[in-house]
């Protein structure tokens, strides 16, 4: 059971969620909240970018494949113009390959999770697991 500083403390964490899916967008949404979690939704990468640009998260969950910008190229453009010194990027994409996650590893991402292979409350706890260190 979580006390009410560990939610409050959860609170003042923002997460940058980035993917094009409408009904992904909103259960991980839920979860998030349900957990106590300021979440904003990004749903393509100049999207993203624009909220980086104005604001500071804690942790970015980026989708690799959406329209217009793919996710790598949203990452390159992420450490090219330092949009998110001291955040957590984590990859949050279908894209299993070893050859993408080495990708993803290499452009500077924290963790890479293949989204049928985590619950979205699972996902929730990774990312507490990253805010908690």
């Amino acid at each position: 059971m979580s006390s009410p500083v560990q939610s409050m403390s959860n609170k003042d964490k923002k997460i940058l969620l980035v993917d094009d899916d409408d009904f992904l967008l909103d259960m991980y949404s839920v979860k998030f909240k349900e957990k106590g979690f300021h979440l904003e939704i990004a749903h393509h990468g100049l999207e993203a970018l624009e909220k980086l640009r104005r604001g500071k998260f804690e942790v970015i969950l980026l989708d690799i494949v959406m329209p217009s910008i793919d996710g790598f190229d949203i990452l390159r453009k992420i450490k090219k113009e330092k949009l998110a010194e001291g955040s957590v990027i984590i990859i949050l994409t279908n894209l299993g390959q070893r050859e993408d996650i080495d990708k993803g590893l290499a452009l500077g991402a924290d963790d890479y999770i293949v989204k049928a292979h985590f619950t979205p409350s699972e996902v929730v706890a990774k990312v507490k697991t990253f805010l908690d260190r």
